[in-house]
């Protein structure tokens, strides 16, 4: 589908402000929607929601569940407002950091408050929330059964892989399931609890975003992670061997410069899922849809053709193309859900057959700024040629800051940069992100980290580093009036 003309910001929801170590939910959630407000901007994207794993640093794209939310960002302050949390509880340990996430830290502690929050609300539930919880689980049951049974599982198994759990739950016998239903009832209840009070927070927060013009960008891998609640509930649309472990990985192929990536995710049995009518998907489909207005489509060669590298080789290069679902998947999706709302992330390996896919459905590919030769004429990444139905990016959660990309280009790039911008590099986020806003792309977006200037420090993510990613946060004092008129003085002048 084709969007109207339109600008945001993107921020993950750990980086907003809140006295808990790590944003989530609540009043800093809203806070930024004021400032996006404030900027008269209309967008809000994130990383996806799903809750993430200690041995992943936590990353938001390995995720033991692509329906469930992260309990990392619920709302403490709302539980204490509900009487189910003591507020003297809520005191997060002196380890947190206004500035960035320290996981180990917050993590244990937030385990702690949502446990006692559990214990209270199951002594007496205040007003209709236990109706709310009820209609929530019956609602849910298509993910959340298993999702519940699987962290209850992977508890009970000292958070062990579930490909090494006993035979029997691995290959989920109905009879050993049903007898861990009833041992481990308390504890799968404490998941979808968990579960329904991020969906409560959830519906709140977006609601308040939907009433000052701000729809929210989701995101949505390709991909799910091995330990996952997902592959083990239905191993069927992945290719798994007789004991359930991958057959072949995804990943990319090496490419000019690089020796490839493996990144270790089961792919997909695309034959079987096309036989179900792609269910599996278009309820993962249903659930995102329930909670974004728009989605990012991370990886979208993966629809086309995708790199299968064998499991048992840890050499990217081992791999080959094998073809994807193309147009009849997305055919699929638009007779369930009617328009496509989807952004394809088509950066890396361009070709003719996935441009044609993008194409035939009319998705806006992505642009990112910092991609650009600034010196080759007419280059495809330079804002001033950014085609229409394309996103345009300053940075992404994937890159550098504009201004440590900046202080990291050589001589001659640089001053190409200065010529092509009419920059002298002193405010050289807001000469991008101007130049950004100018492109003919129908969505510009730019980062909270460039909208401040930040370097490299405030970089949230490297690709192919598991440690000091997702950390870093914006203070509340940071949402300025100055930096809003600022970039809504950029807005009024290009976008409306």
């Amino acid at each position: 589908m084709r969007f109207n003309r339109r600008s945001g910001v993107f921020l993950h929801l750990s980086s907003l402000p809140s006295p808990h170590g790590i944003g989530d939910l609540g009043a800093g959630a809203r806070s930024f929607v004021d400032f996006l407000d404030r900027a008269g901007q209309s967008l809000w994207q994130i990383c996806p929601l799903g809750p993430t794993a200690a041995i992943h640093g936590h990353s938001p794209y390995q995720t033991f569940s692509g329906f469930a939310g992260n309990p990392l960002l619920v709302d403490l302050e709302w539980l204490v407002d509900r009487g189910y949390l003591d507020s003297g509880t809520a005191v997060p340990p002196s380890s947190v950091d206004d500035h960035e996430v320290n996981y180990e830290s917050v993590a244990q502690f937030k385990r702690d408050c949502l446990r006692e929050a559990f214990e209270t609300f199951q002594d007496a539930p205040t007003g209709s929330d236990g109706q709310s919880f009820a209609e929530f689980r019956e609602r849910e049951a298509d993910w959340l059964a298993d999702y519940a049974l699987f962290r209850a599982l992977k508890r009970e198994f000292d958070g062990a892989l579930w490909t090494e759990w006993p035979d029997d739950v691995t290959t989920r016998e109905p009879e050993t399931l049903g007898t861990y239903r009833e041992e481990l009832a308390d504890e799968i209840e404490f998941r979808a609890f968990c579960q329904w009070v991020f969906d409560e927070q959830w519906r709140e927060l977006r609601a308040y975003a939907s009433d000052h013009g701000i729809d929210l960008i989701g995101d949505l891998p390709i991909y799910v992670a091995l330990d996952s609640a997902d592959v083990w509930a239905s191993p069927e649309a992945f290719r798994l061997d007789d004991d359930h472990r991958p057959k072949d990985v995804a990943g990319v192929p090496p490419n000019a410069g690089d020796t490839g990536q493996r990144w270790g995710n089961p792919v997909y049995d695309w034959d079987h899922l096309a036989a179900t009518g792609y269910e599996w998907w278009l309820g993962r489909l249903d659930r995102l849809f329930d909670m974004v207005d728009i989605a990012r489509i991370d990886h979208f060669k993966g629809f086309d053709e995708f790199w299968a590298i064998p499991a048992d080789s840890d050499d990217p290069a081992d791999g080959r193309w094998l073809a994807g679902p193309g147009a009849a998947f997305f055919e699929a999706v638009r007779d369930r859900f009617g328009n496509l709302p989807f952004i394809a992330e088509d950066l890396g390996f361009v070709d003719h057959s996935s441009y044609d896919l993008r194409s035939q459905f009319d998705f806006p590919g992505m642009r990112v700024s910092q991609y650009a030769d600034w010196c080759e004429e007419g280059n495809m990444y330079q804002p001033m040629h950014f085609p229409e139905n394309s996103v345009g990016y300053t940075s992404t959660h994937d890159t550098d800051t504009i201004v440590g990309y900046y202080e990291s280009l050589g001589e001659r790039q640089r001053d190409c940069l200065h010529y092509n911008l009419g920059s002298d590099g002193e405010d050289v986020h807001w000469d991008i992100i101007e130049a950004v806003w100018n492109a003919d792309s129908t969505i510009a977006m730019t980062t909270m980290q460039d909208l401040l200037g930040l370097g490299s420090q405030a970089r949230f993510n490297t690709p192919g580093t598991t440690d000091g990613n997702w950390a870093w946060r914006v203070t509340e004092p940071q949402l300025t009036d100055e930096t809003a008129d600022e970039l809504q003085l950029i807005t009024d002048a290009t976008i409306r």
